[in-house]
C-alpha cells in the first residue's frame, strides 16, 4: 500500500464514511459529524452482531481531533481498502472481521458495525491492542532506567510512574525487558528479576506493582542508570532474549550530565544500542543534553509535560523501530498470529493474523510503518473444525503458540474477559506438569507444526480410540428413522425425557431450550433422509442405534421395575451419541445435569473411573432443606464393552438415590450385627465393641464421604442439610484425623483465570467441590470442563481483575484397608474406624461424638484464596479438579 500524501482534504471528506454515535438514550447523534452515512444493518450470528456488508467503518480515539489534516488524509486514502475487504468476503465468505489499524490511531473495519464503547469514555486506541503492538514491529530487549532522585517529586513523579506503565503496555509477549530505578545507585524494581524477563502480562503486572511503590530521594547520576542498562543487554547470562532491536528508555526530570563516558564504554562507534529519553513534568531544567544524549545514540527525545501526552509519546518510539522492517522488504512481510484475546466489537475470544503495512515511497523520511492489517479467526470456528464428538467425552484437541500459550484448550475458560489483555494461559498451568508436558511444549515432533511456529496435538483416553459405527442398511435405517422421530415427538408431549443436543446437520438450528431443540429437529428430519450430504452421517446414525437400544432399556427394564421399592427416585443413561434418557417422566422435569453427555461432569467422571462415582447435589448459598425438599445422591458407573480385544465405554448408566429412605439400608449395611436381637454393648476405647451403626445410632457418627472430601451420607437426621458440604465444615476434627491419617492427601492448585474483586464474599461450606486423581496420562487435571458464559466488555465490571487464586484440593490416597483411629484431644478421646468401600468412590467413616470442644486443631479448607495477579513461584503447577461445570 503506498500512501498518497498529494490528495485534498476536500477529496477525503466526500468519499469518508465514519459510524455515527449513539448519545445515552441510543439516539443517533449526527450532529456530532456532518459527513456520516446513516446505514441499515442485519443480524449476523457469525459476527454476533449487527453488520452491513456494503461498507466499512472507522473509529477513532477519543483523544485525537477528528478533523486534523493527518487524520483527514488518514481516512482518505485508506477508503480504497473496502473494496479490498468485500473481494476479499466474495472469496472466502468464512472470513471474519478483516481491520486496518493505522498508525495514526484510526481504525478502519469490515463488515461496517455500529461501534461498541466498553465504558461512558471510549478509551479504544487500535495502537494498544494486542494485535497491533506484535504487528506494528520486530522483537525487542528493553531496558527502562526511572529517575527516582529527590527532585522527581509529587506529580511529576506520579507522571513518570504512569509513563513507565504505559511504556509497559507497548510490549508484547514477543519482548523482553527490565525495569530499574536509580539515583546515585541503580536496581531493579522487582529483585527477584535479576536480567531481562518476558513481557507477559503476569510479568508486566509484577513490575507495575513495583513501580507504583518507588520513591523519591537522593541525588541524580544518569551514569549508574546506563551502567545499569547497558550491563543487562550486553552481558550473556544465557537467559532468554528476543534478539533484535536493543533499547534503553530513560525517564528523567532533566540533568545536566551528559554520561558520555558511559557510551564511549558500552555502545560507540557501533551503536547497537538505541537510547531514547524522556523529559518529564513542567520544569525549567536544560533539555539539551537529553537531546545530545538520544541523537548519539540512534534514538529520540520526548517530552511529556502532562498526562494527556503520555499515550502519544510512549508509543512514537514503535515508528522509529518500523524502520528497517520497511527497508527489509518482503523479509519483515511476514503474518504474525497473536494470542487468543477478547474482541472488542463482540465476536468473543479470537485470535488475529497481521502483518505490516509499509510507506513504500522514495522519500527516506516518509519510510515508515503505515500500520497492521488483521483479520480475525473466532476460537468458537476453530473449535467447530475439530473432531470433537469423535474424540470422546475426555478426548480433546489443543493448540500452543511459539510462547507456549494455549491457542485451543479445554482448560482455557477466562471467568472474565479484559479486553484490553490478551488471555494468556501457559500450557503447564493449563496440565498436570510433568516431564512429557515440558517435552510437548517444547518438542515440535511430539505434536503437529503448524506455520509461524505454532503446534497442535492430540490427545485421546484409551478407550476413546475405538468407537461404534452403526452400519445401518437402507431399509432398517429408514425403519428406526422413523422410530426416532415418533420417540421424539412422544417424548415432547411427556416434556421429553429424551434430549440430544448436537449440531447433527448443517441446517439445524440450535437453542439451548431441550424442547425448542427437538421440535427443530424434528422438522428438519422431516425434510431431509439420514444419509443427507448436510448431516454428519456418523453422528446421526449412532444417535438412531442409541435411540433404539435406549428405547428397549426403557420398555424392557425401567418400566418393570418398582423404582421406590429400591429407594430410587430415577434411572438414567446417557449415550455418546448424544442421547441422555432419565425415567421416569416426573423425574426428567426435575432433571438438573448438563443434557449434553460430554459436557456432564458425572458422565466425564464416570468414564475416567472404575465401579461407582457417588455425588451428591451441589451446594449453592443456601443449606438443603430435607423437610421440603428430596434429596437425591446421583449413583453413576462406565457401560465397558470389549469387541475384539478393543475397549470401548458408549454409555454411562446410573440412579439417583433417595437419601432418606437410603439413610436406613445404609445403618443397616453398615452394621457389624448379623441378627437385630444381638446385645447392645456400650461403645468406647477399652471396650472393645465393634461399632455399629444400626444398634447405636443414637452415639455413633455414621457417615459416606467421597474422594474430594465432601459429605454424602449420615446417619444423623441433623446433617442430612450439609449433604455435599466440605466434610471439614460438618465435623472438621474428624476431619483432620482423617487428613492426618494418611486417607486423605492435600494438594494446593493454581487458577490463572480467576476474578478478584475488592470485596470478596466468602462461603467456605458452599466452596466449589474438586477431586483429585493423579495420574500419568497427557490429559487435563479435570473432571468437567469448565463452563462459563461469555462476558461482554459492556457489562464488565471495573472492579473485577483477573488475579491467581489458589484452591486447596483433597483427594484420597492409596489406603485400601481399613484403619481404627483413637483421636487424642487433650482431656477427652474418642475411637474412630475408616475404610475404603471397593468399587466407589467413598470412604466409611465411623466415629464416636466427641465428648469435648477443647481440640484445637487446624481447620482443614477447601475454600479458593487469592494469590494477587502475579504467578507464583517455587509451587506445583496443577489445575483444580472441578466437579460442578457451572463453576
Amino acid at each position: 500500500i503506498e500512501s498518497k500524501h498529494c490528495l485534498t482534504l476536500g477529496v477525503s471528506l466526500s468519499v469518508n464514511l465514519s459510524m455515527q454515535t449513539e448519545d445515552e438514550d441510543g439516539e443517533e447523534n449526527l450532529m456530532e459529524n456532518p459527513y456520516s452515512v446513516k446505514l441499515e444493518f442485519v443480524d449476523d450470528p457469525n459476527f454476533k452482531n449487527k453488520v452491513n456488508y456494503s461498507y466499512s467503518a472507522v473509529q477513532i480515539p477519543t483523544d485525537i481531533y477528528k478533523g486534523s489534516p493527518v487524520i483527514l488524509n488518514e481516512l482518505n486514502w485508506t477508503q480504497a481498502l473496502e473494496r479490498v475487504f468485500i473481494d476479499n468476503r466474495r472469496e472466502d465468505s468464512s472470513l471474519r472481521w478483516q481491520v486496518f489499524g493505522s498508525s495514526t490511531g484510526v481504525t478502519r473495519y469490515y463488515p461496517a458495525t455500529p461501534w461498541r464503547a466498553p465504558n461512558k469514555i471510549d478509551l479504544y486506541d487500535v495502537r494498544r491492542r494486542p494485535w497491533y503492538i506484535q504487528g506494528a514491529s520486530s522483537p525487542k530487549d528493553m531496558i527502562i532506567i526511572v529517575d527516582v532522585s529527590g527532585s522527581v517529586s509529587g506529580l511529576t513523579l506520579k507522571l513518570m510512574k504512569s509513563s513507565v506503565m504505559q511504556m509497559l503496555d507497548t510490549l508484547s509477549d514477543d519482548d523482553y525487558v527490565n525495569v530499574a530505578r536509580f539515583n546515585e545507585k541503580a536496581d531493579a524494581v522487582v529483585p527477584c528479576f535479576k536480567t531481562l524477563v518476558q513481557a507477559t502480562m503476569r510479568n508486566k503486572k509484577i513490575f507495575k506493582e513495583s513501580i507504583m511503590n518507588m520513591q523519591a530521594k537522593g541525588t541524580t547520576d544518569y551514569k549508574s542508570g546506563f551502567q545499569f542498562a547497558f550491563e543487562q543487554l550486553l552481558n550473556d547470562t544465557g537467559a532468554p532474549r528476543a534478539g533484535c532491536n536493543k533499547m534503553i528508555m530513560m525517564f528523567t526530570d532533566g540533568g545536566e550530565d551528559r554520561a558520555q563516558d558511559i557510551f564511549e564504554k558500552y555502545n560507540w562507534p557501533n551503536k547497537t544500542i538505541r537510547v531514547f529519553t524522556f523529559s518529564v513534568g513542567q520544569h525549567n531544567y536544560d533539555v539539551t543534553p537529553l537531546q545530545w544524549i538520544a541523537c548519539a545514540n540512534k534514538g529520540f527525545y520526548y517530552e511529556i509535560p502532562s498526562i494527556g501526552a503520555i499515550r502519544i509519546n510512549t508509543q512514537e518510539y514503535l515508528d522509529v523501530l518500523g524502520r528497517p522492517m520497511v527497508l527489509a522488504g518482503p523479509k519483515a512481510k511476514l503474518v504474525q498470529w497473536t494470542n487468543v484475546y477478547q474482541d472488542a466489537l463482540g465476536l468473543g475470544l479470537v485470535i488475529t493474523g497481521t502483518m505490516p503495512v509499509f510507506n513504500l515511497t522514495a522519500d527516506a523520511n516518509s519510510q515508515l510503518v503505515l500500520g497492521v492489517m488483521g483479520v480475525d479467526v473466532a476460537i468458537n470456528e476453530i473449535k467447530r473444525k475439530t473432531p470433537t464428538y469423535r474424540l470422546g467425552a475426555n478426548g480433546y484437541t489443543y493448540a500452543i503458540d511459539k510462547n507456549g500459550y494455549l491457542l485451543l484448550h479445554p482448560n482455557l475458560q477466562p471467568k472474565i474477559i479484559n479486553f484490553r489483555e490478551p488471555v494468556t494461559l501457559d500450557f503447564l498451568d493449563a496440565e498436570l506438569e510433568d516431564s512429557k508436558k515440558e517435552e510437548v511444549k517444547t518438542d515440535a515432533d511430539v505434536v503437529l507444526c503448524l506455520p509461524h511456529h505454532s503446534s497442535l496435538g492430540l490427545v485421546l483416553p484409551t478407550y476413546s480410540e475405538n468407537h461404534i459405527k452403526a452400519n445401518l442398511s437402507d431399509q432398517i435405517l429408514q425403519t428406526l428413522y422413523v422410530c426416532v422421530c415418533s420417540q421424539l415427538l412422544l417424548g415432547l408431549k411427556k416434556m421429553s425425557p429424551l434430549t440430544v443436543l448436537r449440531e447433527y446437520c448443517n441446517e439445524l438450528e440450535l437453542s439451548n431450550n431441550n424442547t425448542d431443540f427437538l421440535l427443530n429437529f424434528i422438522a428438519l428430519m422431516e425434510k431431509v433422509t439420514p444419509d443427507s450430504k448436510q448431516c454428519d452421517n456418523l453422528l446421526l446414525h449412532n444417535l438412531i442405534l442409541d435411540t433404539g437400544i435406549i428405547r428397549q432399556l426403557v420398555e424392557k427394564v425401567w418400566k418393570t421395575k418398582d423404582l421406590t421399592t429400591y429407594g430410587f427416585l430415577a434411572v438414567f443413561a446417557a449415550t455418546d451419541g448424544g442421547i441422555t434418557r432419565v425415567f421416569p417422566n416426573k423425574a426428567a422435569e426435575t432433571w438438573e445435569e448438563d443434557p449434553e453427555p460430554f459436557n456432564a461432569s458425572y458422565y466425564r467422571r464416570s468414564l475416567d473411573n472404575k465401579g461407582y462415582i457417588f455425588r451428591a447435589p451441589y451446594l449453592n448459598d443456601e443449606l438443603l432443606n430435607p423437610e421440603n425438599d428430596t434429596i437425591g445422591i446421583l449413583v453413576s458407573t462406565a457401560v465397558e464393552i470389549t469387541v475384539g480385544g478393543k475397549t470401548i465405554k458408549p454409555a454411562v448408566v446410573g440412579v439417583k438415590l433417595d437419601l432418606e429412605a437410603w439413610v436406613d439400608k445404609f445403618k443397616i449395611l453398615a452394621s457389624n450385627q448379623t441378627s437385630p436381637t444381638s446385645d447392645n454393648r456400650q461403645c468406647g476405647p477399652t471396650s472393645g465393641c465393634e461399632m455399629d451403626c444400626d444398634a447405636n445410632s443414637e452415639d455413633l457418627l455414621c457417615y459416606l464421604v467421597d474422594d474430594g472430601g465432601f459429605l454424602i451420607m449420615s446417619n444423623q437426621k441433623d446433617y442430612w442439610n450439609k449433604i455435599g458440604m466440605f466434610f471439614s465444615e460438618v465435623d472438621p476434627y474428624l476431619m483432620h484425623a482423617l487428613y492426618n491419617n494418611s486417607f486423605y492427601n492435600r494438594k494446593q492448585s493454581f487458577d490463572y483465570q480467576s476474578v478478584c474483586d475488592p470485596v470478596p464474599s466468602s462461603n467456605t461450606g458452599a466452596a466449589p467441590r474438586g477431586v483429585f486423581v493423579v495420574r500419568t496420562t497427557a490429559r487435563p487435571l479435570m473432571g468437567a470442563a469448565i463452563f462459563v458464559d461469555e462476558v461482554e466488555a459492556e457489562g464488565m465490571d471495573s472492579r473485577e481483575t483477573s488475579c491467581v487464586t489458589i484452591q486447596t484440593q483433597f483427594y484420597f490416597t492409596n489406603i485400601n484397608s481399613s484403619y481404627d483411629i483413637l483421636q487424642d484431644c487433650g482431656n477427652c478421646s474418642r475411637l474412630i474406624h475408616a475404610k475404603r468401600l471397593n468399587n466407589t468412590n467413598l470412604l466409611f467413616v465411623v466415629a464416636e461424638k466427641m465428648p469435648c470442644n477443647t481440640c484445637e486443631l487446624e481447620k482443614l479448607s477447601q475454600a479458593e484464596t487469592d494469590h494477587g495477579s502475579s504467578r507464583p513461584t517455587a509451587v506445583l503447577h496443577i489445575v483444580s479438579r472441578k466437579q460442578d461445570p457451572q463453576l
